[in-house]
């Protein structure tokens, strides 16, 4: 029996000191007297994915080899052809929509032919067309994640956080008449303004787990490699004093886990700031030069930061179009974007499909890590939506039909999963997107992008 205080602490409980702020996990001892679990219906989190160029399985020979989605639609379905089959250990959370388009992210007039790389990002979450403009008068949509932000995540500390792996430019002009926040950012607060995105996993942590005290502070605390643990260890010891026994293992394994990526966040920055040669070499000290550390580091700072409510909403953009990016850990030393140009034929389809692959594999790590925090009775896995997917289908044509979408947790216990949803021919992307919104608890948006019905989420 867990240990209920008359007087519970509040959900968002901090620990602060001159020179830190750290937030709590869920623990035993924010319940009300008398209740065992929390409140069922609270707002699920939300993750938002963007996987750019495509995939392999949107091509005619992919499609036909179920390079991407399966064959069977239902819940029988066989992922071991498709770019999908790290996650069949995790298929009970994994619901797959396929065929459906973003022509939103096509052209509408001449002068944009050409510039779907520079259009596309901009489109995915917002399901609407960019004005092409290199100037300061870009206009697109609000996007997925802010519209849940704006609804359900403005009682948090921070409503929503933008992250990303690669290299941003948010000023000018990028290529074809389009402004570079149009490939920049996925999240969109309103239709004229882009929110920044977060490359280096430093000034992430910093920003979610609240390091206090001045910019020289904070250098020396860098310098000294102290964690900010140490500046609230006496505030912790002293509220562990008053917790049960289950209470305090939760604490100790939440200080532990943020304990161990600031280490490695240290351990990147000084590996960087050693004078070695980078692959990275214009990046921050803070930024991993390898893709999968930096992506799992991102993918900690998530997790943690949903296990202490500090923000219920993140996008996350793993590359940037037109990148020569390569992963030679996927199985082939072709760049990203020469890959995505595959000309059609099954060796270059094979090879793009290698790097599609690669980068699903990483969302293991996430489930893993959100499946063992608990909160209340659920696992954060199931207390979350993860969208993955891609505004691009076939990158070599640069065409938007058959687009990659999955979705993956239980966004708390609205998405059955083991379930391959394949629209029929034409279907508006927007339509399911418009599905997860009332999935997320918005049944009253009527319409969003190019939506032309709702997408039902929970039957093939």
């Amino acid at each position: 029996m867990p240990f209920l205080p008359s007087r519970p602490l509040p959900r968002r409980q901090f620990v602060q000191s001159l020179g830190a702020t750290v937030a709590l996990p869920y623990l035993n001892a924010m319940l009300p007297a008398g209740r065992l679990a929390p409140p069922a219906g609270g707002a699920p989190r939300l993750i938002a994915i963007e996987m750019v160029h495509g995939a392999a399985g949107s091509n005619d020979i992919g499609a036909r080899l179920n390079f991407w989605s399966p064959a069977a639609a239902g819940r029988a379905f066989d992922l071991s052809p498709s770019a999908l089959h790290t996650l069949e250990p995790w298929r009970d959370y994994l619901t797959i929509i396929s065929n459906t388009d973003v022509r939103e992210a096509e052209p509408s007039a001449p002068p944009e032919i050409g510039g779907d790389h520079f259009r596309s990002s901009a489109t995915f979450l917002t399901q609407a067309h960019p004005k092409q403009t290199e100037g300061s008068d870009v206009h697109v949509g609000v996007s997925l994640d802010q519209l849940y932000a704006q609804r359900f995540g403005m009682d948090t500390p921070i409503p929503s956080m933008q992250l990303c792996i690669e290299n941003v430019d948010q000023a000018g002009g990028c290529s074809y008449g389009y402004a570079c926040v149009y490939t920049d950012s996925i999240s969109w607060k309103s239709p004229t303004e882009p929110l920044p995105v977060i490359r280096d996993p430093r000034v992430a942590f910093e920003k979610l787990f609240g390091v206090g005290g001045s910019a020289a502070d904070r250098a020396e605390r860098r310098r000294t490699r102290r964690s900010l643990l140490d500046f609230v260890a006496g505030e912790m010891a002293s509220l562990a004093r008053t917790l049960d026994a289950e209470d305090r293992r939760r604490l100790d394994r939440y200080l532990t886990e943020i304990r161990e990526v600031e280490r490695r966040i240290q351990m990147v920055e000084a590996r960087n700031l050693s004078g070695e040669a980078r692959a990275l070499p214009g990046a921050p000290a803070g930024v991993p030069d390898g893709f999968k550390e930096h992506v799992e580091l991102m993918f900690d700072i998530q997790a943690l930061a949903f296990a202490a409510d500090v923000t219920r909403v993140f996008s996350f953009k793993l590359s940037r179009d037109g990148t020569s990016r390569a992963y030679p850990e996927s199985g082939t030393d072709k760049g990203f974007h020469p890959a995505s140009h595959h000309g059609g034929g099954e060796k270059g389809v094979r090879d793009f499909q290698l790097i599609n692959t690669y980068h699903v594999a990483m969302l293991p790590y996430l489930l893993t890590k959100l499946k063992g925090l608990q909160e209340g009775d659920a696992t954060l896995l199931d207390q979350t939506m993860i969208i993955y997917g891609s505004p691009m289908g076939d990158p070599n044509l640069h065409n938007h039909r058959r687009c990659p979408l999955i979705l993956l947790g239980k966004a708390g216990g609205r998405l059955a999963g083991n379930l391959h949803i394949k629209a029929p021919d034409g279907t508006p992307m927007a339509n399911a997107m418009l599905g997860m919104l009332h999935t997320l608890g918005m049944p009253d948006l009527g319409a969003f992008g190019d939506s032309t019905g709702v997408m039902d989420l929970t039957h093939a």
